[in-house]
């Protein structure tokens, strides 16, 4: 994987653009494609308070809404906190938007003001998919896209 180029193109497509759901969609397009373990890249964003709402996605269909008490996006967004998920059958609390979802890495997306304002869903059909290293890279990026709004 070539986290550099995947970096510099999204810099390159999001450089001016400072409209959250333009850079959710851009993104969530760019990482999807990025990777074949990406089977689901989305967005969840903040709509009222303790509520989470689908945004811009790739892949099937996702679950409208999320409370933050339930499931990976909930606790991500809960926590502030990366989650990362080898076997979401072993999490608490799961919620089964997709039966063939094995795996899933959920970060959570910060405005310039250091609130959180959603969380970036990345499901795989294969487990134990994701790597501390999917986690620091995609991270940073977000924080960079979105550090702006």
């Amino acid at each position: 994987m070539d986290y550099a180029e995947l970096t510099q193109r999204i810099r390159a497509l999001t450089e001016e653009e400072t409209d959250e759901v333009a850079l959710m969609a851009t993104m969530a397009c760019e990482v999807h494609h990025f990777d074949d373990r990406f089977d689901w890249t989305g967005f969840y964003r903040v709509t009222e308070p303790e509520l989470l709402k689908i945004g811009p996605y790739q892949g099937g269909h996702g679950c409208l809404t999320i409370p933050f008490s339930r499931g990976v996006c909930g606790a991500a967004a809960r926590t502030g906190e990366v989650q990362l998920v080898a076997d979401v059958e072993a999490f608490p609390g799961h919620i089964a938007c997709s039966s063939s979802t094995r795996s899933e890495l959920v970060l959570p997306v910060r405005n310039g003001a250091g609130a959180v304002i959603g969380v970036f869903d990345i499901d795989s059909d294969r487990p134990d998919a994701f790597t501390e290293e999917d986690a620091t890279v995609l991270t940073a990026l977000l924080d960079e896209v979105f550090g702006k709004c």
